[in-house]
């Protein structure tokens, strides 16, 4: 297995968002040219991003394009001009409940938006190109833990179908132009800059406004909670390593990429208290539209394929995240 090699360059859309972010940073500190596209959209607060914008630009082996995937004449100039060796689309719209009242964001970045991403690798060939699925895709499936090889074709949100549809064009695109692709199903990643829609930072802003934090399904919910750093390491393992293609001439791979254990709800957000230093008060609420009652990573083939194996404890992580957080919340 190749590990990041560095004389090769790395186009990472979804630049400036929180994996983008670490990815790029992971990649350029090995010495690798990075290009980064990003929309900067307000969907959470600009000036985040713009923040990890700013250390990942004091790199000079570091290029950024202020753009849109939806736009397929941005995405053909990009690989046009920079000819990326490996691509790795990160940039999609997010969040499961967004998605029930904003379809038309989805559409465009995760259905449009890829679908340019895979045109330009077919007219302007890559090396290998790694997209993000998620975790969504699994829907209100039964059966833990959820494995690659489980039905997921009764999505619960329009953002998990954008998902699994994203996975199907992708293996077309394989077995029509031989792209060697692999799909991560990326399971509820947290940390540092990390995502403010998401509950762990939600919680913490709450938390340390003495507002209440709203519980749903009354607590009961079990998270694939996985961090930052064990993400980017399985993601670079991936990244110049293409997969071979199968019987029917597709060179393409789906993985799981989680932390394989899933956390009780109410004891993260426990760890969470005790690494703010600070109390919760707390709104109990019934099941939302969209969500799910339990994610578990079942990660045997990326640990087989690439080595895979999670080592930051939901104690270490979320030390880690309030840290950051109250510094850069209160200082």
């Amino acid at each position: 297995m190749r590990s990041v090699d560095k004389t090769k360059r790395y186009l990472v859309t979804g630049g400036a968002g929180f994996i983008g972010f670490y990815l790029s940073k992971a990649l350029l500190e090995k010495g690798a040219d990075v290009i980064g596209i990003d929309n900067m959209n307000d969907y959470y607060e600009v000036s985040l991003k713009e923040d990890r914008l700013a250390i990942l630009q004091e790199f000079e082996n570091y290029h950024f394009i202020k753009g849109d995937i939806s736009d397929k004449e941005t995405v053909f100039s990009i690989f046009q001009e920079y000819k990326p060796h490996i691509a790795v689309n990160l940039a999609a719209q997010a969040g499961v409940r967004y998605s029930i009242d904003n379809p038309d964001a989805y559409i465009q970045s995760n259905i449009v938006g890829f679908f340019n991403i895979l045109e330009a690798c077919r007219r302007f060939p890559v090396e290998h190109l790694v997209f993000a699925s998620s975790s969504s895709v699994y829907g209100g499936n039964k059966k833990v833990p959820f494995s690659t090889e489980d039905q997921v074709d009764k999505p619960v949100s329009l953002y998990a179908a954008t998902k699994k549809s994203n996975e199907l064009m992708a293996y077309s695109y394989s077995k029509l132009y031989q792209i060697p692709l692999t799909g991560l199903r990326f399971f509820t990643v947290y940390g540092p800059m990390g995502r403010p829609d998401m509950a762990y930072f939600k919680f913490a802003k709450k938390i340390m406004a003495d507002e209440p934090i709203q519980i749903y399904n009354n607590g009961d919910m079990l998270r694939d909670f996985t961090y930052i750093d064990d993400i980017v390491t399985g993601v670079e393992n991936i990244l110049c390593n293409p997969p071979a293609p199968d019987e029917n001439g597709a060179a393409y791979k789906i993985y799981n990429i989680g932390n394989n254990k899933p956390e009780k709800l109410m004891d993260y957000i426990a760890v969470l208290e005790k690494c703010l230093g600070k109390e919760a008060k707390k709104e109990y609420l019934p099941m939302q539209p969209g969500d799910v009652y339990e994610t578990y990573a079942d990660v045997s083939r990326l640990m087989e394929d690439y080595g895979f194996k999670p080592s930051t404890s939901i104690e270490e992580g979320l030390n880690s995240f309030a840290g950051w957080f109250k510094a850069y919340y209160f200082n």
